[in-house]
């Protein structure tokens, strides 16, 4: 497992210079299932501290062990690990001139993918992460090596990941990290599910002394998505060797918008008489309609984050932990809503009850937090002994605003003769539409001894999964002028409030799973020149059962200049609490299919769990584990000390991957069931979760870094990173019985859900930086390019690759006080227009042959649906930092 660093800033330096709210709510844990877990601790504990103060004649050292993924035998140097690991440093971080981690990701690794959407939900405020172009959860991301839990939001919209929970890579700020690893290889053999793609290992910083004080701003060149970002990091003694490292971070994000002109006719009425392609107005409001009300870019954002790690020597070990928190407030637009929109809920006046129409916003109230603490020791035998307990949660509150449920309107008007002023007087515009809430508990032991060259390691894990929905306000889901599904007005509008309906309590969720896990790791150094490593998992789901998986690598050193290196593997992805539970009715806007590639439609789309009356009426399956196989190759070229160069191969292949279905509407089931289904619960369409789909997954893997080299007086560091992937669906298939057999798998699985998997992601990605160092002097210049992509939405569309480049010039006073310059995209490259699956275009004039009022395609100018490095334009900052 070769680390390759990228941006050794550490060692050119050397070079160059020597001298240098939601708890009071609802608690955060089940005590009663923690405590259970936590009685094994201290007994642990007490046992591992009495064997070791019993052996007098061995004498027992704490553990300064530095965490790297992918091995659990130390002392493994860079060169002669078996498969390929990214070490992404902290320096090499903040070179990017990013706030995110998500983005900072995406900036140095090209096989790390941060997609943007907008008007998708959830998704506008937490972005997928994937790697090798695989979904969000099939990378498994770890904190000093713990496993992380998911975000609660799973995303059920039509973006990258549709149909995947991931992490939210952004809770973390970036001021506590000190390094990254990123396993390039399936682990699931080592780490356990969600290891396909690779593993994302998120290193906190553990210096006892050093502090950091850190402000940015920024913005794009539009003048918006104004960024705001203080840090602060101290690290402080604890005892003899303990230490405490704290960080506390604020980020505020104003929104970005880049949406075209809405051409659509707002009031309706307006007719094309003379066949010029231009429509006539009937209302003349038309004429002074906002038509830049739409949202269509990133979301406000405001975070506060807090991070602490430390470790205390006790006895003859030491107990060590952290603790994460963070609170995000988001809010994103959806679909504006034109005054028309609402006549199925006039009011006696004939109008909206917002006579001008309005744009909902769907606010998120993300709290996330995570602690681990467990006790660690070595015994002079070589043993060392590891037990711990970590916990997390992810909360996720949406709150619909500015926005009305019409329904509530038919009610206010006939069943409670209100007059108009009163209605829209007294109208509620807000609702609580529903929270959202994963909770991750592990209990781990783990042991590793070493019997000449041979390093073996073992371990246990117990975890529990916890997931909640808990339903909004009647307001946010009812329908008020309905009873039974049949109407009580002579007006019958839809109900929930519009934008993001809420869920009710017949929806509400609260399940959770035990599983239980062994592993076995062994590495031998054969010969000096050829090292083999192999590992076997068992683990037992309460849901769908039990599966083992084996791994084998190998790294074969043929000169002091070449390496080789190999794995074979097996993995595994269990469903996630997610895909089996969550279940709610919402608008989804999409195509018309009676008018195809025109204007999108809203339909009311129902996401429904499996074991549901309605999935079970029509043959739906429970879901069981995908599984993987991956195999990998590699070499390893050191022709010089400050020059390395890396290539892998590798090839996945994943069978029975869980996929959401396509919306099914009544028409797409011939028996009639599904149809009736809907009908009962109001809802246009249904999708579902189903193991529906095989994948293969071809690629490569490029990195080479050449450190040190002289310059100018100063020190240039260069870093090319490359990657190329390829997924293709092999195969789609359905249930083998019931209602939903008859379909044919093409309808159940349309060609926009095999594109998503397949081509709304990079095929290629490069990167190549160039850090240079002088005097007091650093300039980072990084070349980004985004290959082709493609997006199947109403048609299809390729866009071009894009080179994108970032600057960042820094100088150091000396005393501690640092400034920095740059930009991120700096030439101010956009991804190609979009060309289709646009929305609300129109051509309006105000009388036959008299003024053009608007001519416009649609607002989506850029693709809504996948954009992977945004489209915002270029990002400008500044940055004052000081180091004590």
């Amino acid at each position: 497992m070769t680390v390759t660093n990228r941006q050794c800033t550490t060692s050119s330096r050397r070079l160059l210079s020597r001298r240098q709210k939601k708890s009071v709510r609802q608690p955060w844990l089940n005590f009663k299932r923690l405590a259970g877990l936590m009685l094994p601790l201290p007994l642990a504990i007490s046992a591992a501290i009495a064997i070791a103060q019993e052996n007098d004649s061995e004498e027992a050292t704490l553990i300064e062990e530095v965490i790297t993924i992918g091995t659990r035998t130390k002392g493994r140097t860079s060169e002669d690990m078996p498969v390929p690991v990214d070490v992404l440093n902290a320096e090499a971080l903040d070179h990017t001139g990013q706030t995110e981690v998500g983005r900072m990701l995406q900036s140095l690794a090209p096989s790390f993918n941060f997609s943007s959407s907008s008007i998708s939900d959830g998704t506008d405020a937490l972005r997928p992460a994937t790697l090798r172009g695989l979904g969000p959860d099939q990378t498994l991301v770890l904190i000093n090596g713990k496993r992380r839990h998911q975000a609660s939001l799973i995303h059920i919209n039509t973006s990258v990941g549709r149909g995947t929970a991931g992490v939210d890579m952004n809770a973390i700020p970036a001021a506590s990290i000190k390094r990254i690893e990123v396993l390039r290889d399936g682990a699931a053999a080592q780490y356990g599910s969600d290891a396909i793609a690779g593993v994302i290992n998120i290193v906190l910083k553990d210096d006892n002394e050093a502090g950091r004080v850190s402000t940015s701003y920024g913005e794009y060149s539009e003048g918006d998505g104004e960024t705001v970002n203080l840090d602060f990091n101290k690290g402080f003694e604890l005892g003899d060797v303990g230490f405490i490292n704290a960080t506390l971070n604020y980020r505020d994000r104003g929104r970005t918008n880049r949406a075209g002109l809405q051409g659509a006719c707002a009031y309706g009425g307006c007719v094309d008489t003379d066949g010029n392609g231009f429509a006539e107005i009937g209302d003349p409001r038309e004429a002074t309609f906002d038509r830049e009300a739409f949202r269509i870019g990133d979301a406000d954002s405001e975070q506060y984050a807090f991070v602490l790690n430390g470790a205390v020597g006790i006895g003859v070990g030491e107990v060590y932990g952290f603790v994460t928190y963070s609170e995000r407030e988001n809010q994103s637009g959806a679909f504006y809503r034109n005054p028309e929109s609402g006549y199925d809920a006039a009011l006696d006046d004939g109008d909206n009850v917002i006579p001008n129409g309005f744009l909902p916003l769907i606010n998120s109230q993300i709290d996330d937090m995570s602690f681990d603490v467990g006790y660690r020791t070595e015994f002079s035998s070589g043993t060392t002994f590891d037990v711990s307990y970590t916990y997390g949660k992810n909360e996720i509150d949406y709150t619909t605003s500015n926005s009305i449920n019409y329904s509530y309107v038919n009610f206010l008007n006939f069943g409670q003769g209100l007059s108009d002023a009163d209605i829209r007087s007294t109208i509620p515009r807000k609702a609580d539409a529903y929270g959202l809430e994963l909770e991750l508990e592990t209990f781990n032991i783990a042991m590793t001894h070493a019997i000449g060259e041979l390093g073996i390691a073992a371990g246990f894990e117990y975890r529990t999964d916890t997931y909640k929905i808990t339903p909004g306000d009647p307001y946010a889901y009812d329908d008020f002028d309905t009873t039974n599904g049949i109407s009580n007005y002579p007006q019958d509008a839809g109900g929930g409030i519009q934008g993001f309906p809420g869920i009710s309590p017949v929806s509400s969720v609260d399940e959770d799973r035990n599983i239980v896990s062994f592993y076995v790791d062994l590495e031998y150094q054969l010969t000096d020149a050829f090292l083999v490593s192999g590992a076997v998992r068992y683990d037992d789901y309460q849901d769908f059962g039990d599966t083992t998986n084996y791994k084998l690598a190998a790294n074969w050193e043929l000169s002091d200049y070449i390496r080789l290196r190999a794995a074979v593997s097996t993995g595994f992805r269990a469903p996630s609490m997610q895909q089996q539970y969550f279940n709610n009715i919402g608008t989804q806007f999409v195509d018309d299919p009676s008018n195809p590639g025109g204007p999108q439609i809203p339909v009311q789309v129902g996401t429904f769990r499996n074991d549901s009356d309605l999935a079970r009426a029509i043959g739906i399956p429970q879901l069981k584990e995908e599984e993987s196989t991956n195999w990998s190759v590699g070499v390893i070229f050191t022709p010089l000390e400050q020059l390395s160069i890396t290539l892998d191969y590798y090839s996945i292949d994943i069978d029975d991957r869980i996929v959401i279905s396509n919306r099914l509407a009544s028409d797409d089931d011939p028996t009639g069931t599904l149809g009736d289904a809907l009908s009962s619960v109001g809802a246009g369409a249904a999708q579902f979760f189903l193991n529906g789909a095989n994948t293969e997954t071809r690629g490569f893997d490029l990195v080479a870094t050449y450190q040190g080299i002289e310059l100018v007086g100063g020190l240039l560091d260069l870093t090319l990173a490359a990657n190329k992937t390829e997924t293709e669906v092999t195969d789609i298939f359905t249930s083998a019985g019931g209602d939903l057999s008859q379909l044919a798998p093409e309808v159940v699985f349309s060609d926009q859900d095999i594109s998503i998997i397949e081509e709304w992601q990079p095929e290629d990605r490069i990167s190549l930086t160039g850090l240079y160092l002088l005097g007091n002097w650093s300039v980072n210049l990084a070349f980004n390019r985004y290959g082709e992509y493609t997006v199947e939405d109403g048609g299809r569309q390729t866009f071009d690759a894009q080179w994108l480049t970032d600057l960042n010039v820094a100088y150091s006073f000396g005393n501690g006080l640092n400034l920095s310059l740059g930009g991120n995209n700096i030439f101010d490259e956009y991804p190609d227009k979009n060309e289709i699956g646009n929305s609300r275009g129109g051509a309006l004039e105000d009388a036959v042959g008299g003024n053009v009022i608007v001519n416009s395609p649609g607002v989506f100018t850029y693709s809504r649906r996948s954009a992977p490095f945004g489209f915002n334009g270029a990002y400008w900052y500044g940055r004052i930092t000081y180091d004590f």
